[in-house]
C-alpha cells in the first residue's frame, strides 16, 4: 500500500471518543528536547484533533493468541480487550501524515505511541525498534537508538496521547518523508510519554499494545 493515499482502520470496541494532542515523545520520564543533527531539516507537524465520532468502528484489541486480531493488548488494565483503535496513513508529495484514534483505554492517563519496524507478535518485543527515516548507525537490535539526533519526532513518527474520562484520544503527526517499502509494519502503545533527553530519547516505558499496520 505505497500509493498516494493509504488508509487502514484498526479499532478497539468502545463507545464515545475524545480528541487528544500528539506530543514529541513516549517515555518513562520528562526529558529535554535536544536539537537533532541529521533529522534537523525535517519538519513534523503535531495536531490536536476533534474527538473520534461516537461508535467509531474498527478492529478491537484482542489477546496475543487471537488469530483473528490485528491489534493486540499485552496489558488488559491499560488497554482492555474490546477497546478500539483506528490508524490512518496518507502520503502527499513526499510528506506522510499518520493519525491515531483510540477508544476505551484506561482513562485520564498518558501513553507514548510510535510507529515500529516489525509486525506485532505474541511478545511485546516482536514489533522491533522504532521506524527511523535516517537510521541511527550506532543502534543495534540489542541497543535501540536513544540518540536525540535520530530518536526524535522529525526522524520517527510519535503519536503520544492523553485519554479523557472515557479512555478516548486522538492524535496526528506529519513528517517530511515517506515510509520505505516494508520498513514500517506496526504502531505500538507504550506506558508513558516519550522521553527526549540524551541516552533516553524515544523511550516510553513498557509496550502495552500493538497494532499491525501496512504503511
Amino acid at each position: 500500500m505505497k500509493s498516494g493515499t493509504k488508509t487502514r482502520a484498526t479499532a478497539l470496541a468502545s463507545g464515545v471518543c475524545l480528541a487528544m494532542l500528539v506530543t514529541a515523545g513516549c517515555g518513562n520520564d520528562e526529558g529535554t528536547t535536544v536539537e537533532s543533527a541529521p533529522a534537523s531539516t525535517e519538519r513534523t507537524d503535531t495536531t490536536t484533533l476533534p474527538n473520534p465520532a461516537p461508535g467509531m468502528s474498527g478492529d478491537g484489541f484482542g489477546l496475543p493468541d487471537d488469530p483473528e486480531a490485528d491489534a493486540f493488548t499485552y496489558d488488559e488494565a491499560a488497554v482492555p480487550v474490546g477497546s478500539t483503535v483506528d490508524v490512518e496513513s496518507e502520503d502527499d508529495n513526499g510528506r506522510t501524515t499518520v493519525t491515531l484514534s483510540v477508544t476505551g483505554l484506561a482513562p485520564n492517563r498518558d501513553f507514548g505511541v510510535h510507529v515500529h519496524t516489525r509486525p506485532c507478535g505474541p511478545q511485546p518485543s516482536d514489533s522491533g525498534p522504532h521506524y527511523q527515516n535516517n537510521p541511527d548507525p550506532a543502534a543495534t537490535p540489542e541497543s535501540p537508538s536513544t540518540d536525540p539526533a535520530y530518536a526524535n519526532p522529525r526522524n520517527e513518527v510519535w503519536l503520544d496521547i492523553t485519554t479523557d474520562d472515557n479512555g478516548d484520544a486522538r492524535a496526528s503527526s506529519t513528517v517530511d518523508w515517506e515510509f520505505r517499502d516494508d520498513g514500517a509494519n506496526s504502531v505500538v502503545i507504550h506506558a508513558q510519554r516519550t522521553l527526549t533527553g540524551p541516552g533516553e530519547a524515544g523511550t516510553a516505558g513498557d509496550r502495552l499494545a500493538c497494532i499491525d499496520e501496512d504503511f
